[in-house]
């Protein structure tokens, strides 16, 4: 008996470890069979490409010359984390876990603004997809601390983290009114081996969710009931559904990494990700699997493939303005009264031309009197520093064309309000 309960372990071990599996398709097929969820989902699918095509209209009016003034404002996002399994934690638990939420948000945080330090290797790969550039969202994902739905037991200052709610109430286990306004993230055991799903398009209105496993939440030691799991133990399968939940598909046409139809459209239609047949599994090497399309290559670390989350570590241009387009399109939705009134991260500066040549403009909302500027490039290394103390412009000029190669650079502003970074392109 002992030796068979070692084996069973081991199996189920072993699966869980081997392939990546993500229930979005499921998800949205049973979705489509609800006249109502059917209807929601279309209208959405409606205001996205109104909104989509404003975006690439103004990057064509660019292309032709026309000076844009990009403000590079950062869109706050209130998020809601729920443990439905976790009701009768101790105070020591709930504490983890709440530390565990936030854990995940900053893993979001760097994955979608582009500032995760595995980027860094991009520097390399990025020679086997000519054309193809990283994008990143301007985006802060931020636990809501105020004005909680009522009978929820949190009060202002608490954060957004509940145990044992009713969240995912009755026949429909996906969505609850209650948290209608928030980014919601659901992390509980999911049968059949799935990681994670979310809606292709989700509805924070509808208080509509990215469910996780409970062993592929989050990054390092976790929680009791609550461990990460090796490969997918880094917080990427969250990036991953998020993706879905801002109307990202998958870059593969087939869960089946041994499929080799290239016939019909490209699963996602963004033309910065190489079209390809099959998902990738485990960590492929850059530029080492043919993409549909010869000489492409597939790019096995995009977020939206199945690469373990050690390999994988971008979105694309293309993948960024679906997504803008999508959070523009649902912006309105969230709630702005659930959290703090430090706007200076939202709209306190704007940073422009980006891309520039070098030399580019600080814009404040506000005059900030005394700050740092840090400048880094993707490996880590300060390329500018400076400190301005007393000042008295809302435009600041920044040159380091001088001291700068081409490529992408991390902003860091330091002011008394705190440390906020911005990613910055050097052309």
């Amino acid at each position: 008996m002992k030796t068979k309960l070692l084996l069973l372990l081991f199996v189920s071990t072993f699966g869980f470890a081997q392939q990546r599996t993500c229930g979005m398709q499921e998800h949205m097929n049973q979705m489509m069979f609800n006249p109502v969820l059917k209807k929601q989902y279309e209208e959405r699918q409606a205001k996205f490409k109104i909104e989509y095509q404003k975006i690439i209209d103004k990057q064509n009016a660019q292309k032709n010359g026309n000076v844009i003034q990009s403000t590079n404002a950062v869109i706050r996002i209130p998020v809601a984390v729920h443990y439905p399994s976790a009701a009768s934690a101790n105070a020591t638990l709930r504490t983890c876990l709440r530390g565990f939420a936030q854990n995940q948000i900053d893993i979001l945080n760097a994955d979608y603004n582009a500032t995760n330090a595995d980027l860094s290797n991009w520097i390399n790969d990025s020679a086997f997809y000519p054309g193809i550039n990283v994008g990143d969202l301007d985006v802060e994902f931020v636990l809501a601390t105020q004005n909680h739905p009522a009978g929820t037991g949190l009060v202002n200052g608490d954060v957004a983290v509940t145990f044992g709610t009713d969240f995912l109430p009755g026949a429909n286990e996906d969505q609850d009114p209650t948290w209608s306004g928030y980014m919601n993230f659901v992390v509980r055991n999911i049968s059949g081996g799935i990681l994670g799903y979310s809606p292709l398009g989700g509805s924070p209105n509808a208080g509509q969710t990215v469910v996780m496993d409970n062993n592929a939440f989050a990054s390092g030691a976790g929680c009791t009931g609550y461990v990460p799991g090796a490969p997918y133990n880094l917080g990427r399968t969250v990036t991953h559904e998020l993706g879905h939940f801002f109307n990202l598909d998958h870059t593969f046409k087939s869960g089946n990494q041994n499929a080799t139809n290239c016939a019909g459209a490209d699963q996602d239609g963004i033309a910065d990700t190489p079209k390809q047949a099959a998902a990738t599994y485990g960590c492929a090497a850059a530029g080492s699997i043919d993409a549909c399309n010869a000489p492409e290559k597939v790019l096995s670390m995009n977020y939206m493939d199945y690469s373990n989350d050690a390999c994988m570590y971008m979105f694309t241009e293309g993948q960024k303005n679906v997504m803008l387009a999508y959070i523009n399109s649902i912006v309105s939705d969230f709630k702005p009264n659930v959290l703090n009134n430090s706007t200076f991260a939202t709209s306190g500066f704007s940073i422009y031309p980006n891309p520039s040549t070098g030399t580019f403009n600080l814009q404040f909302k506000e005059i900030i009197s005394d700050f740092n500027v840090e400048i880094y490039d993707i490996t880590g290394k300060m390329v500018y520093v400076n400190e301005f103390y007393q000042n008295t412009d809302l435009v600041k000029e920044i040159k380091i064309q001088d001291e700068v190669s081409r490529g992408i650079y991390f902003l860091k502003i330091k002011t008394n309000e705190g440390l906020f970074t911005k990613k910055i392109i050097i052309d």
